[in-house]
């Protein structure tokens, strides 16, 4: 199994939007790298879905229910399925991440611009841990 993450806007589009359709199609990202790491993804593989913008938080889990095929908006492009599944009673902001040693090789915090971005376990372990503590 692999570990992901996935930035979204929350005004355009949040966590509680998704969590409302249960399941939705992940497209419109134009980035290489990120396109690449939705053609990595498997089904059943686990990504933590992060609010941009205003919130800079990790706000809950998701599931890649399938996997990469043609952009509905540009067949150029690839997207992904994702089932919403844990929302997290306690989001892990950007500066908590920021401030956990064990988490300064985190992509998020090399390449911030990225949408899309793979996660390593022990990674995806502790933001899991982090959230179950209130900050």
């Amino acid at each position: 199994m692999n570990y992901w993450m996935v930035k979204s806007e929350p005004t355009s589009y949040s966590w509680t939007d998704f969590e409302k359709k249960g399941e939705d199609v992940w497209d419109g990202v134009r980035n290489y790298q990120a396109r690449n790491f939705l053609k990595e993804m498997k089904k059943g593989d686990q990504v933590l879905f992060y609010h941009s913008g205003k919130d800079k938080a990790v706000v809950g889990v998701a599931e890649v229910s399938e996997e990469a095929f043609p952009d509905p908006k540009d067949g150029d492009w690839v997207a992904v399925n994702l089932k919403a599944k844990t929302p997290f009673q306690n989001p892990v902001s950007l500066s908590a991440i920021k401030a956990e040693d064990r988490l300064s090789e985190m992509l998020m915090l090399k390449q911030s611009r990225l949408s899309v971005m793979s996660v390593t376990k022990p990674e995806f372990d502790l933001i899991l841990k982090m959230s179950a503590k209130k900050s």
